[in-house]
């Protein structure tokens, strides 16, 4: 994991300088809040390349959603708690978030062993979808940037609003 820096927002449990929880030195598996978002850190495996070592491209749509969910999971907000229906944004029973749109732009490649950071934040919150940055960055160089909609769905399918406290915590 890339040091812990001034800008990073602790999120449940202490880390230590180099990225691990301070109570069991296992790595933060979540990723870290920082003051513009989250990062969250990933290895290129042989099963995220093509045949000459490069990464495939579903492969950098995969990371990305890491990046999402993680995200999500250190703000509190909880897929399984939205789909049990626990708190949908306006209490209309089982909710989730379902991408609408994605535009992805790749830079440079991502190669077998590279460790990666990928970057998100909230770039607009509307009544009833968020549309998230994120950037996929190898040694500080963005090597893919992604704009990504999401829109909060309800059991039949239909956009619901964002409320309450899931409204607040992407807020943050």
């Amino acid at each position: 994991m890339t040091p812990v820096g001034d800008d990073v927002v602790r999120a449940g449990e202490a880390m230590d300088s180099a990225g691990a929880c301070a109570a069991s030195g296992w790595p933060d598996l979540a990723g870290r809040l920082t003051a513009s978002g989250h990062e969250l850190a990933v290895r290129v495996y042989f099963e995220d390349t093509d045949f000459s070592g490069v990464a495939y491209h579903a492969s950098h749509v995969r990371w990305m959603e890491r990046g999402r969910s993680d995200y999500l999971r250190l703000l509190g907000v909880h897929h399984h708690v939205l789909h049990a229906g626990a708190d949908g944004g306006d209490g209309a029973g089982p909710a989730a978030f379902v991408v609408r749109r994605l535009e992805l732009d790749y830079l440079a490649p991502a190669r077998i062993d590279d460790v990666l950071v990928v970057a998100t934040r909230v770039e607009e919150l509307a009544s009833a979808y968020c549309r998230l940055s994120q950037e996929i960055r190898r040694e500080g160089t963005v090597i893919a940037r992604g704009r990504v909609q999401v829109v909060l769905v309800g059991a039949s399918g239909r956009p619901l609003r964002i409320k309450g406290a899931l409204r607040e915590q992407l807020s943050r």
